[in-house]
């Protein structure tokens, strides 16, 4: 039992033991979206260079592979345009990328973002072509496949849709193999508003579809975070035969994998053992002879994943951008690093009250791995803040 702010004297579920296996799911390809460990002694004060403690960010991953998890490296989820520099991205994506070759292909478990975030003050699109080069270059020097973030340059620059289908159709060129679009929507950074070339949704989707189209044998899938459950069934049913549809909604992850979504997703760095045994019993529905069976283990599948659902909500709650504190909460809580601590001292973006209830729905959704170890932890996050 513990006493919760907001919540009272909270006594703890009983706890659940998820099954590890190193097998990925075979009908999905799911990326866990990874967090950086922040170095506790660095000097990770608000505009400071990241300071990273990189055993323990490599370890994490290690973890997510170990579910038979892909990583998607150096992303928002990274703090990327949040504290993460480009120094310390570049050596993130060449230790990410090494760390993966103890498992297997590097291309195939890690694909890293590239963007323009090294070059804020870039203000012609030959510069933001350059910047873009830069990095993926840089990614796939490091043997990683490639993400193309969204840029807040080119969303500041671009005068309509030709100047984006400019700018990445000579990055298509520059790329050794199919890559990953990125469509990241304004919740998550207000500076992307209008990206594609318009606000309006159904515009930008037609700007984005023709990009795709016209590029289709260099697009392995898009992954796409604007929390629009309906809008991604119809851009998913419209994309070119072949690219894939990740989804980015960390509200409608379940319904939306089980309908046909691949995934690359922040709350699966906080959820990956239940995500990986969901997956698993989803192989096994979609392989099934009957009808009777399928149906008995998609139910599973929505057993498992169901109590996920309210603590990613808590998680990426508005202003959405800040989600990243819960996800490294939690990996504090269950003994993944060593101290709840950030880069650019993002663990004081989220309150005690958000917290709490952080830690509450995880233990609901059996995602406390030790309860004893989180209990002490989040015991002493309360005493040092005078409860």
């Amino acid at each position: 039992m513990i006493d919760l702010p907001g919540s009272g004297a909270y006594t703890l579920a009983e706890p659940t033991v998820w099954p590890v296996s190193a097998t990925p799911a075979t009908s999905r390809i799911v990326y866990a979206a990874a967090h950086v460990v922040a170095d506790p002694l660095g000097d990770n004060t608000p505009g400071s260079p990241a300071a990273v403690d990189w055993d323990a960010t490599l370890r994490f991953r290690r973890h997510l592979w170990s579910h038979g998890l892909r990583v998607a490296d150096a992303m928002d989820t990274a703090q990327r345009n949040m504290g993460l520099d480009w120094a310390a991205t570049r050596e993130l994506i060449r230790r990410s990328a090494a760390e993966a070759r103890s498992f297997g292909d590097p291309a195939t478990l890690v694909a890293c973002g590239a963007g323009t975030d090294h070059a804020p003050d870039a203000a012609d699109l030959h510069t933001i072509t350059a910047a873009y080069a830069e990095q993926l270059e840089t990614v796939q020097s490091a043997g990683a496949g490639v993400i193309i973030m969204a840029s807040r340059q080119l969303a500041r620059v671009a005068a309509g849709p030709q100047d984006y289908h400019q700018v990445y159709g000579k990055l298509f060129g520059l790329a050794d193999r199919p890559v990953i679009l990125h469509w990241l929507g304004e919740m998550f950074d207000p500076q992307l508003a209008g990206y594609w070339g318009s606000r309006d949704v159904d515009a930008a989707t037609e700007s984005f579809l023709e990009l795709i189209h016209a590029h289709a044998s260099m697009v392995d899938g898009v992954k796409v975070s604007l929390l629009d459950e309906e809008h991604e069934v119809r851009l998913r049913a419209a994309l070119p035969e072949g690219v894939k549809l990740y989804t980015g909604d960390d509200f409608n992850y379940p319904s939306l994998i089980k309908s046909g979504s691949h995934a690359l997703l922040g709350i699966f760095d906080a959820i990956a053992p239940a995500a990986a045994a969901a997956l698993q019993v989803l192989d096994a529905a979609e392989a099934a002879c009957d009808e009777a069976g399928r149906e008995r283990l998609l139910a599973a599948y929505d057993e498992i994943l169901d109590p996920t659902v309210p603590l990613s909500r808590k998680i990426f709650e508005t202003p959405t951008y800040h989600y990243k504190t819960g996800i490294v909460f939690l990996a504090w809580l269950n003994g993944h690093q060593d101290a709840f601590a950030m880069v650019n001292a993002a663990q004081s973006a989220r309150s005690l009250l958000h917290l709490s209830e952080v830690f509450r729905l995880a233990d609901q959704a059996g995602l406390l791995a030790d309860q004893e170890l989180a209990v002490h932890r989040m015991k002493a996050l309360l005493a040092v803040n005078g409860l």
